[in-house]
């Protein structure tokens, strides 16, 4: 698996682990606007998925969740945003 598969892989399982949690996934479409039955077809977006990955990583929580459920490294969101188009670091300096 290439490095960009592998990030929409972990994004994918992100918004899995998302739409699965009774008390995040509510604020997540909140903050997104997106609407539940809207997930499926925009888990094909890279901006979409880059934004999911963002908002999980906004508690650090969230993140150890998902990594331990998922047995990959905390460090996988952040590495998988960068691959992603759209998510790649920007330094302002």
């Amino acid at each position: 698996m290439n490095e960009r598969d592998r990030a929409e892989w972990i994004a994918i399982r992100a918004l899995g682990w998302l739409a699965s949690n009774e008390e995040v996934m509510p604020v997540f479409l909140a903050a997104t606007g997106a609407a539940a039955d809207e997930l499926r077809q925009r888990a094909n977006e890279p901006a979409f998925l880059v934004s999911v990955l963002d908002f999980l990583m906004m508690n650090d929580d969230w993140v150890v969740n998902f990594c331990d459920g998922e047995a990959i490294s905390y460090d996988s969101p952040m590495r998988a945003r960068h691959a992603l188009p759209g998510g790649e670091e920007v330094n302002w300096t």
